[in-house]
Order: structure tokens, then C-alpha cells, then sequence
């Protein structure tokens, strides 16, 4: 019973200990609170990498180039082993797909324009948020942080978007590569270089 007793209170201790440290892998530190804070002010930013995304089947990739300059965006893709290369812009109430037919196409939604003309499914109300480490809805979203107070998940809309490597860019850690799943869909992004334009 002795014996009992001491492994019970044994396990109780070896919780308590574990308890704390699962709380803070998701509550953001000072730290992770204040590049959160200072990434959302910056109105315009670029970004150069690669691209792949799979519907479960089949899927593409490509050279990615991304600018955002506030509500206004331009991603580009080339895909030189296939032989294509694509524009997709706008400013959040239309958007143009140019390099899929030839003429350019609009849409009122740009995922759903993305989606019909190319198979590609890329999250549009999400991925220019969390491809910076930063939930699109904080206050409903799900965060885990690591050690070192960088985002490691952002789970939100149905998507798991994992951060799997950091860099730097203008003094604030950046994301390097992210990957988001939403089955059967999945988009990974490898950052080779960002540029964070503050001020502009």
C-alpha cells in the first residue's frame, strides 16, 4: 500500500512538472507577441521560393515570386519543367489569372479561380497570413509555439499549417518552409528569400 501510494504521488509530481511546459507551447511568448505584432503593421512584403502543391492525386510546383503591398497582391509562378508559367493578381474584391488561356480570367473569388482553371487548391483567405507565421484569426485559430517562441502550428479553417524552418529577414524571424494540409489537399512553400518593407 506504502509502495502504492509513493508511485501514485510519484506520477502525480512527474504531471504537475510536464503541465506547465504543455501550457506554454501555446501561449505566445513576449517575444512571439511582438514580431506577431509587428509583422501584421508592415503593409508590404515580397518573398522568392518554390511551390508545390497535391490535391491527394495530382498536384504541381514551380518557381514562387510573391508581392504583397496592402490589400493588393501578385504571385507568379513558373514551372519550367512543365512548361507553363501563371499570374495571379488582385486586391482582395477581384482577381486576374493571367498565362492559363489566353486571355487573362477574373474572379470575384481568386481561390476558387485557382481551383477551376488550374487544380490548384491554395487557401487565399489564409496563406498571406500564415506563410508569415501569423494565424489569419487569432482568436480562433489554435497556435503551438516551440522553445524558442516561434510559431511550430497554426490549426484553423481545417488546415494544420506546420513551420518546419526559420530564417531571418530584416531582424525578424522568418518562416523558411511551411507546409499546409487540409486532406486531401497539401501546399508547401520554401522561402529562399523575403523582404519586408516597412514603412511603405
Amino acid at each position: 500500500m506504502v509502495a502504492r501510494a509513493g508511485t501514485t504521488a510519484l506520477l502525480l509530481l512527474l504531471l504537475a512538472a510536464c503541465a506547465p511546459a504543455s501550457r506554454l507551447a501555446r501561449d505566445a511568448s513576449p517575444d512571439a507577441a511582438a514580431r506577431a505584432e509587428r509583422l501584421a503593421a508592415l503593409t508590404r512584403w515580397s518573398l522568392v521560393g518554390r511551390i508545390a502543391v497535391s490535391d491527394g492525386r495530382d498536384g504541381g510546383s514551380g518557381r514562387l515570386e510573391w508581392l504583397q503591398d496592402g490589400d493588393f497582391y501578385k504571385i507568379s509562378v513558373r514551372a519550367p519543367a512543365a512548361g507553363g508559367a501563371w499570374r495571379l493578381s488582385g486586391d482582395g474584391t477581384l482577381a486576374q489569372l493571367d498565362g492559363a488561356g489566353p486571355e487573362p480570367l477574373r474572379d470575384a473569388d481568386a481561390e476558387a479561380l485557382l481551383a477551376r482553371e488550374l487544380g490548384w487548391r491554395l487557401p487565399m483567405a489564409g496563406v498571406p497570413r500564415w506563410v508569415r507565421g501569423l494565424a489569419a484569426d487569432s482568436d480562433a485559430a489554435r497556435i503551438e509555439y516551440g522553445p524558442d517562441g516561434l510559431p511550430t502550428l497554426i490549426v484553423e479553417r481545417g488546415w494544420r499549417v506546420e513551420y518546419r524552418g526559420w530564417t531571418a529577414a530584416d531582424g525578424l524571424p522568418m518562416p523558411r518552409r511551411v507546409v499546409a494540409r487540409r486532406a486531401p489537399f497539401e501546399v508547401r512553400i520554401a522561402v529562399e528569400r523575403w523582404s519586408l518593407h516597412a514603412g511603405q
